[in-house]
């Protein structure tokens, strides 16, 4: 594979939807649909697996300090 080419996200890992900009982890896929959960747990969503790309270094820890600083709020 070239080394310009991004290889999509495995399942586990974090990665965005570019078509909602959001950012969640990813679930599966079913149906040709990648499923994604938000980072703070929640109902999964869709996308389309050429929407789903890995986040920029910013957007991810970004994502993970929002999700640390509500676990903190929470008391968890």
């Amino acid at each position: 594979m070239a080394s310009n080419q991004q290889t999509r996200p495995d399942i586990g890992e974090v990665a965005k939807d570019l078509a909602s900009g959001r950012i969640g982890v990813v679930m599966g896929e079913v149906g040709g649909r990648v499923q994604l959960r938000p980072m703070r747990g929640g109902i999964e969503w869709e996308a389309m697996p050429d929407d789903v790309v890995a986040p920029k270094a910013r957007e991810e820890l970004s994502a993970r300090l929002d999700v640390r600083n509500s676990n903190s709020r929470s008391g968890l």
